[in-house]
């Protein structure tokens, strides 16, 4: 479904990503994971059209990605959670998951109910300004929103960040939920352990090039990932 081969991405003279190959098949959950720093936002943020290559290929769903615009991107089912989550803090639960079905207003009712029947405390809220949700339910809302544009596609940035464990578990459930309604993600995040245990594969990126790549069983288990990542 998404193929990137030889990706660059440069900030002036600095070159952050660095001839990045990588695959996401159709129904998987594919995980990006490495330190602070290392690119693997950089790299969701090229692939939806935020931050521009200087060389290589993005290929969705057979469409080339370099020569599209972020807006035609998610025309395209291809949709961004972005680190952060950036809801818009001022406009009610509702509102926030209408700007998510601006790409496909006729569905909007329908994608909303499912959203709805997915995340119950957000229909509990939906009148709620969203700056007043509790940063589990603003990721929701997060998800919610990128759900309302029926995307074939997720990325999926940092969705764990500054959770409790016990949010944090309910995140990941989301997930592979989510997954299990066929939808396919690419995942970045900085809990690898929580990560490769609901991921098919995994990419280690490490200053901006892919170091160890493999089934996410096998990442588990890998010595040097243990050692940087697992905390083992």
């Amino acid at each position: 479904m998404l193929e990137i081969k030889d990706l660059n991405v440069s900030y002036g003279a600095v070159h952050a990503i660095k001839g990045v190959s990588l695959q996401v098949n159709d129904g998987e959950i594919v995980s990006l994971i490495g330190a602070n720093g290392a690119g693997k936002t950089t790299i969701l943020r090229t692939i939806s059209g935020l931050e521009k290559a200087t060389d290589g290929t993005i290929l969705f769903d057979g469409h080339d990605l370099r020569k599209t615009t972020p807006s035609k991107i998610i025309n395209l089912k291809l949709a961004h959670v972005p680190e952060g989550r950036h809801i818009f803090a001022q406009m009610t639960v509702e509102e926030n998951l209408e700007m998510g079905a601006f790409a496909d207003g006729k569905e909007k009712g329908k994608a909303m109910e499912d959203v709805f029947e997915r995340f119950p405390r957000l229909k509990e809220r939906r009148r709620q300004l969203a700056g007043t949700l509790s940063g589990g339910e603003q990721q929701m809302l997060a998800v919610g929103r990128a759900l309302m544009a029926k995307p074939k596609m997720i990325l999926m940035d940092e969705p764990s960040m500054g959770l409790s464990p016990l949010l944090v578990k309910e995140i990941f459930s989301i997930i592979k939920e989510v997954n299990q309604k066929g939808i396919t993600i690419l995942l970045v995040e900085q809990n690898a352990k929580m990560a490769l245990s609901i991921s098919n594969r995994a990419y280690v990126l490490e200053t901006g090039k892919i170091s160890i790549e493999g089934s996410a069983k096998d990442l588990l288990n890998d010595e040097r990932v243990k050692k940087a990542y697992l905390g083992q």
